[in-house]
């Protein structure tokens, strides 16, 4: 099956990688920063950058034909572990209400050399 990428005006790395790549079913994203849609500008606040991440990990899905209900697992690098998985529940809890289907997460904490709190990556299975 060939390999496409995906990408969306809202994020767009530095290196000439795409946002997503799709072969077959198979999605999975490059890292997903907490810029705000369009820039490098990264919000002040832990939740100003979840909120950009889902924009981003969303617009991605859209892009590859999929929805939430596709996403298999999500990783979140993040700054401080508890503050995260505290702040990222919210609106985990709206894009994945029922607890007998959500997606695999996993918080890894990471040293921050920028303004970033907070990063993430995904895989999701789209069938067509």
């Amino acid at each position: 099956m060939p390999r496409r990428s995906i990408d969306i005006e809202s994020l767009v790395h530095g290196n000439p990688i795409p946002a997503a790549t799709r072969i077959g079913p198979y999605v999975t994203s490059s890292i997903v920063g907490p810029f705000d849609p369009g820039t490098r500008d990264v919000p002040d606040t832990l939740a100003g950058q979840i909120d950009n991440l889902f924009t981003h990990v969303g617009q991605m899905l859209d892009r590859a034909g999929g929805t939430w209900d596709d996403v298999a697992k999500m990783t979140f690098y993040v700054a401080d572990p508890l503050e995260s998985r505290k702040a990222l529940n919210g609106p985990w809890l709206e894009r994945f209400p029922d607890p007998a289907s959500r997606p695999a997460r996993h918080n890894m904490k990471v040293d921050w050399a920028t303004p970033a709190q907070i990063s993430c990556d995904f895989v999701a299975y789209i069938e067509d």
